[in-house]
């Protein structure tokens, strides 16, 4: 149909067809902000601190990450600006490269990059949940574990069941429509970095502490406390391996920073997206970058980095937090123990309520945009065809209710770590293994859209590029050499947890012949029957 038909159509049946371009550069920024900001920052902190050793290297890992992400927003903005359509990454890869590539990226988004990430929130938020409210834990359950095989087992914790009904609620309300969900998002983002910002002001202003400071800032680069093996025997002791520390560390603040492509899903519901998805971008991820990185100064300024490691010895159970510092901070949560110096006695409590609004507004983002990732798909007969119809209220309600049954299948299964000598075993959580090893995966699929805009310049030059990437050729290609030389020491020196990314990856290769065989493009209606984005 053409455009003037649809039109027609919708005035005649009083309905308007297809998606509802409702996203202004607010709600844009508030789905970039808030799907980058999870439970990640609060947490990842103290294994780089064990991975690099230093205040220094550990505000270098972040600033890295920073300039990484900040170059690949601004980057993505060009392909943003060129193809403003529902998809994002998927669309970009399709057109600079194959259907194949594209469907290679959006089968591991569906399979474990947005929904472990989903289910991984989701379990954050009823962790959190469980300080406050002790019947919610891991350990209470309502199905005991049945193991599988002797690797592994499938649960359903107290805090798994709220997991899951977390995922339902969300998944549920953003099928109401995309004012809803743009509400949520909004309104949980805005608190979020609200907290995010009282934290930062309180451990700069109330908890800064002379043993902290004396600990941290008289010395910046001098590698100290317990330092972790980052691969084949190397730790930060040496200077090649505080090099690889510095790489591998990137798969914990990295991750910590992800998800701020998902406006680029989104594109056919945002209002004059050639401006608003690359400003947006821009704008979500300086602001992200920025709170990350004076959190990680509130933190050197509270703790210090190896804490006291003679009080620690002598009493390993102990929760003050100035003994623990960074590197052991309990449960890894160094917010928490900054919250604690600020408020000793409702800390945890705060810090709590704080991380579970970070944590529930991520997962409404992680949902929202996913979805119109898999219509893309849908569109192009590679996918469930369901996903790529829109509902009464114009948004892809079966992506959504697909997507939120496998992230919610993801919080099932459980690892089994180990048996302890009490003879009780402890069990992981699978999707975190799934993640760990889709972080390199992702990183490719990134390298990859960049390269994209060389492809991209040269098959399309006269396509319109209301935005050029900032700083091309050489900005865009620091960005590929970069993180380049991260997946390379990442291969070389994580390979239990990087090469089975790549076969996570190339599972999709059979599905996409069978699904080109068996399914036909809905070609007769448009994937963005809004009209012209401009």
């Amino acid at each position: 149909m053409e455009k003037r038909e649809i039109e027609m159509i919708g005035r005649a049946t009083g309905k308007q067809a297809g998606f509802v371009r409702e996203l202004g550069l607010l709600d844009s920024t508030m789905i970039v902000a808030g799907s980058m900001i999870g439970s990640g920052i609060f947490i990842v902190s103290a294994d780089i601190a064990r991975q690099v050793g230093s205040p220094g290297w550990l505000l270098v890992v972040w600033i890295v990450t920073g300039l990484l992400t900040l170059v690949a927003a601004v980057s993505y903005g060009e392909l943003a600006a060129m193809m403003p359509r529902a998809g994002g990454q998927y669309v970009y890869l399709r057109e600079a490269f194959s259907p194949l590539w594209g469907f290679l990226y959006g089968w591991t988004l569906f399979l474990v990059i947005q929904t472990g990430t989903i289910a991984a929130v989701a379990i954050g938020f009823a962790k959190y949940l469980g300080e406050l409210w002790p019947w919610v834990s891991e350990q209470n359950y309502v199905m005991a574990p049945v193991r599988i095989t002797s690797g592994y087992a499938v649960s359903l914790s107290t805090a798994q069941l709220v997991a899951v009904l977390a995922i339902a609620l969300l998944t549920w309300l953003n099928t109401r429509g995309l004012r809803l969900g743009k509400v949520i998002q909004n309104t949980f983002t805005i608190a979020k970095t609200g907290a995010l910002l009282l934290l930062i002001g309180l451990g700069v202003a109330v908890a800064r502490n002379p043993a902290a400071l004396s600990a941290n800032f008289t010395d910046l680069w001098t590698a100290r406390g317990a330092l972790q093996d980052v691969g084949g025997g190397l730790t930060a002791a040496t200077l090649f391996g505080l090099f690889v520390a510095v790489c591998v560390a990137q798969t914990n603040s990295l991750f910590s920073a992800d998800a701020w492509n998902n406006i680029t899903f989104t594109a056919g519901e945002v209002k004059n997206p050639r401006r608003n998805i690359p400003l947006s971008l821009a704008l979500g991820t300086f602001l992200v970058i920025g709170l990350y990185l004076l959190a990680n100064v509130a933190y050197l300024l509270a703790l210090p980095l190896s804490g006291d490691p003679v009080a620690l010895a002598a009493n390993p159970q102990t929760t003050d937090p100035l003994v623990r510092g960074i590197q052991h901070a309990a449960s890894d949560r160094v917010a928490t123990a900054t919250a604690q110096v600020i408020l000793p006695e409702y800390g945890a409590a705060v810090m709590a309520i704080a991380i579970m609004i970070s944590t529930f507004g991520c997962a409404n983002g992680l949902i929202l945009a996913g979805a119109r990732a898999y219509y893309a798909m849908a569109r192009d007969g590679l996918f469930f065809q369901a996903s790529g119809r829109l509902n009464a209220k114009h948004v892809p309600a079966w992506g959504l209710v697909i997507q939120g049954i496998w992230a919610a299948a993801l919080v099932l299964p459980r690892t089994v770590l180990a048996t302890n000598p009490d003879g009780q075993t402890r069990f992981g959580n699978l999707y975190n293994n799934l993640l760990t090893y889709v972080i390199s995966a992702a990183l490719v699929f990134y390298i990859l859209t960049i390269t994209g805009i060389f492809v991209l310049r040269v098959r399309r030059p006269a396509a319109h590029r209301p935005y050029r990437a900032f700083g091309y050729p050489l900005v865009p290609a620091l960005y590929v050499a970069g993180a380049s030389v991260i997946l390379v020491m990442l291969f070389l020196y994580q390979a239990p947890t990087t090469w089975p990314g790549l076969g996570i990856v190339a599972t999709g290769v059979p599905v996409y012949m069978l699904w080109r065989r068996g399914s036909t493009a809905l070609a007769m209606e448009p994937a963005d029957p809004t009209g012209d984005p401009d």
